[in-house]
């Protein structure tokens, strides 16, 4: 997809007119050329254009990420990001819907910081200032939000779309993912390297591998349950869900919120233990027995294992992902 053309037979001055140049030398954060001909030679190194005869063609990569306006280029105007806000907990009632038809490395940072001012806050007077307290880490929201950009699959109809409801935000792409959603935040797999690598090389994601991981620690940080992938026909939705008290979540919940613990203490070279997950989900010391029956059944899920069968001791057995 990435190198195909998505507008042809244009000229030098129709590139800048189309593509944000600046945008692409501030983010990479060289300075801006002193001639047309050094931000064409530019664009030509990086595939966001190529040359054709006496004249130029934009790459769908070029539109996709660089275009001042999505709607220019009728091969790629229907994978503009689609923002819905609800009210409530259902689709019902709509409060607010937003189009962001800027090239994705153009229009990233708005979008996140329109979406953040969507999300449910409250209010902490402090002694001279006012601190908002989002219900999401807004790294989160960045992360999910870039990694649903990079792993659509372009030739599946339909658009990167978030979802904000009274309770979570779900955050969508079309087409499905190339790994299964229990290897999300140790493996990588993604169809569009070229727009994966740009993004990531002007700073609007993480490095390969490294961005669910947040995702999962923040949550935990946050007190969330754990995030929800959902595979349907041809789109995948990653859910981020808002507080919730261990006493009101399901035992599927409990589950992945264990097993998502469980990834990250071994990415982080360290083991899930009763006492880890007891802070986790701030169980008391002395409730030790509700944690026990979490791990339980998160073994009898098939999601994790005991690192050592041969030990004895609940109290000192560590327990890894079932592809530790």
């Amino acid at each position: 997809m990435e190198i195909e053309i998505a507008k042809t037979n244009l000229s030098a001055s129709d590139i800048i007119s189309l593509l944000s140049t600046e945008t692409y030398f501030e983010l990479m954060k060289i300075p801006y050329p002193s001639n047309q001909t050094g931000v064409i030679e530019k664009l030509l190194s990086e595939q966001l254009i190529v040359k054709e005869n006496s004249n130029y063609s934009i790459t769908k990569l070029g539109a996709i990420l660089f275009a001042k306006n999505l709607n220019d280029f009728d091969t790629v105007y229907r994978k503009a990001v689609r923002v819905i806000v609800y009210k409530g907990k259902g689709k019902i009632e709509t409060e607010r819907e937003q189009l962001f038809t800027k090239g994705y490395c153009v229009g990233f940072e708005n979008m996140i910081d329109w979406i953040n001012g969507q999300l449910p806050a409250t209010e902490t007077i402090g002694r001279a200032f006012r601190v908002d307290n989002r219900m999401y880490p807004e790294i989160s929201i960045r992360e999910l939000t870039a990694n649903a950009l990079i792993h659509q699959n372009f030739e599946e109809k339909g658009f990167p779309m978030i979802e904000i409801y009274a309770d979570r935000v779900a955050i969508s792409n079309p087409g499905l993912p190339l790994i299964v959603p229990e290897r999300f935040i140790d493996d990588y797999v993604s169809r569009n390297e070229k727009l994966a690598d740009m993004m990531r090389r002007v700073n609007l994601c993480e490095e390969k591998g490294s961005g669910m991981d947040k995702v999962i620690a923040n949550n935990e940080r946050f007190r969330l349950p754990a995030i929800q992938i959902l595979l349907g026909e041809v789109r995948t939705t990653v859910t981020i869900f808002s507080y919730q008290k261990l006493s009101e979540m399901s035992r599927k919940d409990k589950i992945n919120a264990c097993y998502q613990h469980c990834c990250l203490r071994y990415l982080l070279n360290d083991k899930m233990s009763n006492q880890s997950l007891r802070e986790r989900f701030e169980i008391k010391d002395n409730n030790y027995p509700i944690a026990s029956t979490i791990i339980k059944n998160t073994i009898d899920a098939g999601l994790i294992k005991e690192e050592d069968p041969e030990n004895k001791s609940r109290k000192y057995s560590r327990y890894i992902p079932f592809w530790g």
